[in-house]
């Protein structure tokens, strides 16, 4: 499989913000989000022909229990069941990062965390070149149904919060209580620029708040 980048870091978001983790970058989206921070793994071919067992190796040399594969978009890519049933262990916990634009049955996942993808993330233009919906609602609620899950949202502006809210009215059973804002931020100023409006909404809505630590560390830094 073509493996765009391995490294050892910590989680920036979500429930799991600050835990050291090994990341798994997996080559290959169909998205082309306008402020996406891995454009370098939108290619299939971007990255190195690795084994399975290769990448069990090198992510297994870590010695941490938390692994995270990312992309890219996991889910599109075909040897991700067999990647994860490789490195798959009771003591590990495995997290994917996911927009959310495809189901995927019966993975060894402890954590689905999906990152729904706004209309203001990708233009025009691109969204309608796109061959697969880049808001699959029905992908998404079976994700939900199926694993235990996070929801993080982008948010650029406050007039986000509209269509997140309709996003949210779309899906069943949803625990708000998993539904976390995040500021959409490229560099630490923009970040705490950003920071107190994100958490003025989610104040007023209730959402949790989450860091994006690798910006607010690293400036989005590749591989940490």
């Amino acid at each position: 499989m073509i493996i765009n980048e391995i490294f050892y870091s910590l989680q920036g978001e979500g429930s799991l913000a600050g835990v050291p983790s090994v990341f798994v970058r997996l080559a290959g989206c169909p998205l082309r989000c306008v402020w996406c921070d891995t454009k370098y793994a939108w290619d299939k071919s971007a990255g190195e022909e690795m084994s399975i067992e290769a990448v069990k190796a090198k992510v297994l040399a870590f010695e941490v229990r938390h692994i995270v594969i990312t992309g890219g978009e996991p889910l599109v890519n075909d040897e991700l069941i067999a990647l994860i049933d490789a490195i798959g262990d009771p003591s590990l916990h495995i997290t994917i990062e996911t927009s959310g634009i495809e189901y995927v049955a019966s993975l060894k996942c402890d954590l689905m965390s999906i990152s729904p993808k706004l209309s203001n993330s990708i233009s025009a233009e691109a969204a309608d070149a796109l061959e697969i919906d880049p808001l699959n609602i029905d992908a998404m609620q079976r994700l939900i149904d199926e694993y235990d899950y996070q929801i993080k949202f982008v948010v650029d502006a406050p007039a986000d919060l509209d269509e997140i809210a309709a996003v949210i009215a779309k899906l069943k059973n949803v625990n708000p209580y998993k539904i976390m804002l995040m500021p959409q931020a490229a560099t630490k100023t923009e970040y705490v620029n950003k920071l107190p409006m994100v958490a003025e909404i989610a104040k007023n809505t209730g959402f949790a708040l989450s860091p994006r630590l690798q910006v607010q560390l690293w400036g989005n830094s590749r591989g940490k």
